[in-house]
């Protein structure tokens, strides 16, 4: 039983009027590799389809997660977003344009930080605002880097290098880095993968704050259900791969601001939640038989 409303994006041909990212039947192909085994046998790899004809609109101010088994493609589909990936086949259009490639106009998270090793908390902001527009003056400069220091609560870390942080700080570091240049949108790979339980529940509390704050559109790619529903406006399922397309769409309607304690109490959420379980199982499952009978 489904309660909350589904939108199948399939039929999109054209972009919503009201969409600030608008992909359309956007494919992914890796070619197939020509090895030295390949060349012995005459043989040429297959190309890789990761993902295939995936059509989604995204309004201003709205924070959408990506769900699906692993290999599914959601990173795939990101990159693409964030330009760091060519698209095989389709569009994706940000405010009308095409995205030919990265952009300030997209901040990026990543799993693993990657944060400058050599360079301080303050130093690695800095380069980020730097790199964007060289021609920010310093009073202008060391404004931002306090505002977005300070929203991600790392005031009195400014002169310390990423070996000295947590990784909770490290990805913080992240977070303030990625704001720092004002994008129009956020990008997210599951930038919580790799923190234990405890931080990462923290930190979904403060995206959740940041976010009531400054209201930028979000996509982030989760394997967390609970997390996805406490964060989202929307929840983009995605099915197994390869040739992954979006399976479902769920619109998300607890009110906010939020906290996890309250949205449990919400009559949709274990519906939801019992609805993405069961996508999860069913495409894992699926994946699962392949590789026995593959």
């Amino acid at each position: 039983m489904r309660l909350a409303p589904v939108n199948s994006v399939a039929s999109l041909d054209q972009p919503s009027a009201s969409s600030q990212l608008s992909v359309r039947h956007v494919t992914k192909v890796f070619p197939g590799k020509k090895g030295l085994f390949n060349k012995l046998s005459g043989k040429t790899s297959r190309d890789f389809v990761a993902v295939e004809n995936i059509s989604l609109d995204i309004e201003p101010n709205t924070f959408v997660t990506i769900i699906g088994p692993s290999g599914c493609g959601k990173s795939t589909l990101l990159n693409m977003i964030a330009g760091l990936s060519p698209i095989s086949g389709g569009e994706i259009l940000l405010n009308g344009v095409p995205i030919t490639g990265p952009g300030p106009d997209r901040g990026m998270v990543f799993q693993n930080y990657a944060l400058m090793p050599w360079m301080t908390v303050e130093e690695n902001l800095r380069f980020a605002v730097e790199t964007v527009d060289p021609k920010t003056s310093p009073k202008k400069r060391d404004r931002i880097l306090k505002e977005h220091i300070q929203l991600v609560g790392l005031t009195g870390a400014e002169r310390k290098h990423p070996h000295e942080l947590s990784g909770g700080m490290r990805q913080r570091v992240g977070i303030a880095r990625a704001l720092a240049i004002n994008p129009q949108i956020l990008l997210m790979d599951e930038p919580f993968g790799a923190l234990d339980a405890l931080t990462r529940g923290f930190l979904q509390d403060e995206i959740e704050r940041i976010w009531e704050q400054q209201r930028k559109t979000v996509i982030m790619i989760t394997h967390s259900i609970e997390e996805a529903l406490l964060l989202s406006d929307r929840i983009v399922m995605m099915t197994r791969g390869p040739a992954a397309r979006i399976d479902e769409i769920l619109e998300v309607p607890f009110p906010r601001p939020r906290n996890r304690e309250t949205i449990e109490q919400h009559p949709a959420y274990h519906a939801l939640k019992a609805e993405m379980e069961s996508h999860l199982f069913r495409e894992t499952r699926a994946v699962e038989a392949a590789r026995v009978g593959g």
